[in-house]
């Protein structure tokens, strides 16, 4: 992971070894019957040795300021060295100038070299936000955001993420990375949903391979980095989604939802840990010493790193500035090292005066350094401190642009295929192409990307869907306007890529509306007219509420913010691959759901795990979902409550109607239907069969009467006539006023 340093190393240990070393007075005294060896500089030692023998060396101010870590813009390379600061970061935006992996590893070794120029020749750790790639830095490979790889469900691919980005971000000297944001998405009002993989613990916990990819097989390995599990805890669940909010629920919840994605993290070996802005019940995270203490490092047994975020101790009394209280609380709750922006003066004077008062326990500031430094020797910095520059050329090489690539394909979710628009032909003539995200890498980058906020417009190298779209289909002319002007009905289809715009964190909170603005709308009105097929491709960082316009929409395809290497949009769209994404999230039939989750009873236009296919005959004597339709009016998809159920489609009522493509009935007809529904109306109706649109050949007609509960459940068979052969098969509700059923699978039998 670092280059050797040999002389340097050798050089530190001839001058420890001939002076008194800057702890309580201890000399290295040969007479004292030692061999004079430094322990802490000996590789074959044990690392709790090695820490040992290092801490009895260290200084009141050598331990202090191993407890900090500051903005590198608020530093000159000599203050690591005269106040024995630990830890340095690059806050989203934060690089130096030209902004190039190789000033990177430049910028990295200038502030190690004054790191080790202090007496006890400790080195510095340095973190970033590589959250979806070694996003800080210009021309990195920018995977997909979480929300994505969410979608991906591909735990061993985000193993491989997480590897080539600790590849990229070893290459620019950097050890330490603050992802994977483990955070259980619970409101999509929340500015952050996108950092989060998913609404269910579950899956992420799964995707905690990202640890594993970071760190490797050993951390002193080359290429491992420190990996961080975030937000410590529950950050996704707060009240009305708003970030640095309030997590109003019980211990039983805040454990079985928002616990269990870190106790999996612990258990693959997460270095670090960063506690969340946010509150519990009331009581800020970074001064709660019962769940950062007892639950995280004792219950949990947690032994790496506990990390504050970006200023957040500042905020425990809601007032700007750092007061004696909020550092005595935070250290005190068992945060081993403070992140300070720019008053790290400031917070080591006031932390040194917690210490000498005996407020702040030595003993907990030797708990935290011991920490600390446990992570410095097995990163093996005190043997490789400087950048191994046999990485830096990874840093958006070809071959983490295809594992990208890769990704975003896999990410993509069908949620609408009217008569199989997708995916389209190659040997189109024309294709329309429009929307503000078409042609734009930092709208499909999103937040994180280069700035803290991200930012609009050709921020960093990279593939947009426009030009993957381009080379998709050489042979055919793809026309681009932004606002959708001059499409007529000369086109085979037209794609438009629409969505939000990059925000990051509390930036991005929505406590009003989720729907799309006002210019997507004005495009998507102009294609709808033109009455060629719409395909739209919605690059956002949680679900929006479209369900007003999908009925003008022929397919409708969730990319979520894939990052650089749009073309894995349009290896989807042409079907070069198929596709496979389901929701990480539940898709709201209106805002005025939020917060809409699984199993919570709500109508979901589309459902959690919900993703279509594209077009393959489907058996008709199979048992066909009636959640997995590819077109609907008027319906909701939600859990079963019974075992084994899965999910049914609800609140249908007359004139309703389901649409399944490629439904095979074979040579000859089918005989009979066999149909699960359940009805808590008062009066019933009937579901027909109807072959090739809502208003085809009716081949069944299943009379539906009261069971006694939406969710109780019967089956009947009725008979089947004419139906035979490759169809779309429509399911149509035809009753009296009201819902009157609901819908759970149906098959049909010769």
């Amino acid at each position: 992971m670092r280059a050797r340093v040999a002389l340097a190393l050798a050089t530190a240990a001839l001058m420890l070894t001939s002076v008194i070393t800057a702890s309580a007075g201890t000399m290295l005294d040969p007479a004292s019957g030692s061999s004079g060896a430094v322990v802490y500089l000996d590789k074959d030692a044990s690392v709790q040795d090695r820490v040992s023998d290092l801490m009895a060396r260290m200084t009141l101010a050598d331990k202090l300021g191993q407890m900090v870590q500051t903005e590198r813009k608020a530093v000159q390379p000599a203050d690591l060295t005269t106040h024995r600061i630990g830890s340095l970061l690059s806050g989203g935006g934060s690089a130096p100038t030209p902004n190039t992996a190789a000033s990177w590893a430049d910028m990295y070794d200038t502030f190690q070299r004054a790191a080790l120029a202090t007496p006890l020749w400790i080195p510095m750790i340095y973190g970033v936000d590589a959250v979806h790639g070694h996003n800080n830095v210009h021309g990195a490979t920018i995977f997909p955001h979480n929300i994505g790889l969410g979608a991906a469900r591909d735990p061993e691919l985000v193993q491989r993420i997480g590897r080539a980005t600790a590849e990229e971000v070893s290459g620019t000297g950097i050890d330490w990375n603050f992802a994977p944001c483990l955070c259980v998405a619970r409101n999509d009002r929340w500015g952050r949903t996108y950092e989060s993989f998913g609404e269910e613990a579950e899956l992420a916990t799964a995707m905690t391979t990202l640890v594993t990819g970071l760190q490797g097989g050993a951390l002193n390995a080359p290429g491992s980095v420190l990996a961080t599990a975030k937000h410590w805890v529950g950050d996704g669940g707060t009240t009305g989604g708003k970030d640095q909010g309030d997590t109003e629920v019980s211990e039983a919840e805040l454990r079985s939802r928002h616990i269990t994605p870190f106790r999996e993290a612990i258990r693959r070996g997460v270095g670090s840990v960063m506690i969340s802005y946010s509150s519990w019940n009331g009581v800020k995270l970074h001064a709660h010493r019962y769940l950062v203490t007892d639950v995280l490092k004792s219950e949990l047994g947690f032994s790496g790193i506990v990390i504050s975020d970006w200023d957040a101790i500042d905020k425990i009394d809601g007032q700007p500035g750092f007061t004696p209280e909020e550092v005595r609380a935070s250290v005190n709750a068992g945060i081993d090292m403070i992140m300070v922006s720019a008053e790290w003066r400031r917070f080591l004077d006031l932390l040194r005066a917690e210490v000498e008062s005996g407020r702040v326990p030595m003993s907990r500031v030797d708990d935290a350094n011991r920490r600390i430094l446990t992570k410095k020797v097995e990163l093996g910095l005190f043997e490789k401190p400087f950048t191994d520059r046999s990485y830096t050329s990874t840093v958006g090489s070809p071959a983490h642009r295809a594992l990208a690539r890769e990704a975003v394909r896999k990410s993509q979710v069908l949620l609408k295929n009217r008569n199989g628009v997708l995916p389209l032909p190659k040997t189109a003539d024309k294709l329309f192409v429009a929307g503000k995200s078409a042609s734009d890498i930092g709208n499909q980058s999103g937040g994180w990307t280069i700035e803290w906020q991200g930012k609009s417009g050709p921020i960093t190298p990279g593939t947009t869907i426009l030009q993957g779209i381009q080379q998709a289909v050489r042979g055919t002319t793809v026309t681009y306007n932004r606002n959708g002007d001059g499409i007529d009905d000369t086109y085979k289809a037209a794609v438009a890529v629409v969505g939000e715009t990059p925000y990051a964190e509390y930036n991005g909170d929505r406590p009003d509306g989720l729907g799309l603005d006002a210019e997507d709308l004005a495009t998507l009105t102009k294609l709808k007219a033109s009455g060629v097929p719409v395909v739209v491709v919605l690059v956002s960082g949680r679900p929006m509420d479209i369900a007003a316009q999908l009925p003008d929409w022929d397919a409708l395809v969730a990319a979520w913010l894939p990052g650089t290497e749009g073309a894995g949009v349009a290896d989807v769209l042409f079907g070069d691959h198929q596709v496979s994404g389901k929701l990480p999230v539940s898709w709201m039939r209106s805002v005025s759901q939020q917060p809409i989750n699984n199993g919570d009873g709500k109508p979901a236009l589309f459902g959690y795990g919900h993703g279509e296919s594209f077009p393959a005959s489907q058996d008709a004597y199979q048992v066909i979902g009636a959640a997995y339709y590819d077109e609907q009016r008027g319906t909701g998809v939600q859990r079963c409550s019974d075992g084994g159920c899965g999910q049914n489609v609800g609140w249908i009522a007359n004139g309703d109607y389901l649409g399944f493509a490629d439904v095979d009935f074979g040579a000859t007809s089918a005989a009979r239907v066999t149909t699960r529904f359940a009805s808590g109306a008062a009066a019933g109706g009937s579901l027909e069969f109807r072959l090739d649109s809502p208003t085809g050949p009716v081949v069944a007609t299943q009379a539906i009467t009261p069971t006694g509960g939406w969710q109780t459940w019967a089956s009947a068979t009725t008979a089947v006539t004419g139906a035979a052969g490759k169809h779309r098969l429509y399911v149509v509700a035809r009753g009296g006023a009201g819902d009157f059923t609901n819908l759970n699978w149906f098959q049909f039998s010769r």
